[in-house]
């Protein structure tokens, strides 16, 4: 009888929306949908959250409340807005406290993202191409860690999060945005409806890409719902955890601090 060799790690499956790949391949096939919805990424957010994003990501920084003289990394940072959101409430605490300004890197492993970023100016940001899996900042070097709308694309979510735990400070918090699973059940069916019809074809007028945006639905429903995902945060070292829904559970907040 031959052999059976088991599957090396890169030929190990991964999910790419509803669709099954090798795990080697999937941080391809997701740079390509970001390569192509770059320019339109902001437009994609508001078709996918019909406008509540900027809603979502105003609460998401405030609950980071950056200070002064603060390091903090935004991961799969892409454009820049929740880093931009973070700057200006730093600079808004040292005008009226004093102290350093804040330092907020942005990093993206999708160079589209970044430069698409860089175009509406630099805002003191710093930019790093960076995979999230395997970031380049040294441990314990970050008072926060930040990640939205991202974690559902990478390859392995349970490293991403070891990852942000390793370059934490102690003391320091990490906090994530993503679209989640509904509160109430009622609503499912019109919320699927929305998903899976609207923003595919929406994104086919808008942008000439359905692909990408029925990529990014399916990415959602394949996401671990709220507590199987704070229970990923709680195993990957972080104390004080737990997660506050937004719009019913249309996307969440989650975290954790560094203990």
């Amino acid at each position: 009888m031959a052999e059976v060799r088991p599957p090396s790690p890169d030929e190990e499956p991964a999910s790419f929306g509803f669709n099954t790949v090798p795990r080697a391949e999937k941080a391809k096939l997701v740079k390509g949908v970001f390569d192509r919805v770059a320019r339109n990424y902001d437009l994609m957010n508001d078709l996918m959250s019909a406008g509540l994003h900027r809603v979502w990501k105003d609460a998401f920084a405030d609950f980071v409340n950056p200070q002064p003289g603060e390091t903090i990394y935004d991961l799969a940072g892409g454009t820049g807005d929740i880093a931009r959101r973070l700057a200006k409430r730093a600079d808004k605490a040292r005008r009226r406290r004093g102290g350093l300004p804040a330092r907020i890197v942005v990093s993206d492993i999708n160079e589209e993202m970044l430069a698409a970023g860089r175009t509406r100016g630099d805002d003191g940001l710093e930019w790093e191409q960076a995979d999230a899996e395997n970031l380049p900042f040294p441990d314990a070097s970050a008072d926060a860690v930040t990640i939205a709308f991202g974690i559902r694309n990478v390859t392995d979510i349970d490293k991403v999060l070891r990852e942000a735990r390793r370059v934490l400070k102690p003391g320091g918090r990490f906090a994530c945005l993503e679209f989640s699973r509904l509160a109430v059940g009622a609503l499912e069916p019109a919320y699927d409806l929305y998903s899976f019809q609207v923003i595919p074809r929406v994104g086919k007028l808008v942008a000439n890409d359905e692909a990408a945006y029925r990529y990014l639905v399916e990415s959602i429903r394949r996401f671990p719902e709220q507590e199987k995902f704070l229970a990923m945060i709680r195993g990957a070292g972080f104390g004080r955890a737990g997660f506050r829904n937004f719009t019913a559970g249309v996307a969440a907040l989650h975290y954790g601090w560094a203990v």
